[in-house]
């Protein structure tokens, strides 16, 4: 059963929304050369409390941190550490908030300095893709008409997409129904309707779309070593379209 939100209901997801996408905001301008993954996880935990919040992930199914921070070649859940970026690095930086018992969700991939054309390249496509799959979630329109727009972008662009891995429902849980994956058929799925709420993920490799685990049995990397991007956000189905709820008022 996908649950179907009060507008009150979504605007306490949209404030836990907003809290999100400030934290991401300010920690954006830290990321340098010589900063750990340790450091990031810690300012970021301060940040959401300092919002009257709770990091979502911290001790979610045990995970040890408040952000999942995924760098080069990890596609999602790295663990934060003593790791120091490098210049040419890119991170993956996700986070999930509670608010009052309301959970939003979203993740940037940044370059740490310069790095060549082709990194460029991922992010910026990757990005896009979330964008075009954001804006097929309009009621009327088939689940996975999410799915296939971020699919075509990406694999149009010469990318691939991750399958080990999907985007999903959230409100009142931090993942909720439905499973949203980055790749599928058009016209497929359940109908979306005004007051789902949905985390939109494009998770997408510079080579193949293949990923394994590490043996901290959280981290997914791919499986030819090269680099892997991921946006997401948060939006809500509504009448007029869909409005993103994780971006700053």
């Amino acid at each position: 059963m996908i649950p179907l939100r009060s507008e009150k209901e979504i605007d306490l997801i949209r404030i836990s929304g907003r809290i999100a996408a400030r934290v991401l905001r300010k920690l954006q301008k830290t990321i340098k050369a010589g900063i750990t993954t340790a450091e990031i996880d810690f300012l970021a935990e301060e940040l959401i409390r300092k919002e009257q919040a709770i990091p979502a992930f911290k001790g979610y199914k045990d995970f040890p941190a408040s952000v999942c921070t995924s760098v080069n070649e990890e596609i999602v859940h790295g663990i934060p550490g003593e790791r120091r970026l490098k210049e040419s690095d890119i991170i993956s930086i996700d986070l999930g908030v509670n608010y009052e018992g309301f959970f939003s969700d979203a993740a940037v991939t940044l370059a740490v300095g310069r790095v060549d054309s082709g990194i460029k390249r991922l992010l910026k496509v990757t990005a896009e893709a979330l964008a075009r799959g954001i804006e097929q979630a309009r009621p009327e329109n088939r689940l996975s008409d999410i799915s296939h727009a971020v699919q075509e972008w990406v694999e149009r662009n010469g990318f691939s997409v991750v399958r080990d891995f999907v985007g999903h429902g959230i409100g009142r849980e931090l993942h909720e129904e439905p499973e949203i994956p980055n790749f599928g058929k058009p016209g497929e799925g359940v109908l979306l309707k005004k007051g789902m709420v949905l985390a939109i993920e494009p998770m997408v490799n510079m080579g193949t779309w293949e990923s394994r685990l590490l043996d901290n049995g959280w981290t997914a990397v791919t499986k030819d070593g090269k680099p892997s991007a991921h946006f997401e956000h948060t939006v809500a189905v509504t009448e007029s379209g869909p409005e993103i709820l994780t971006v700053t008022a």
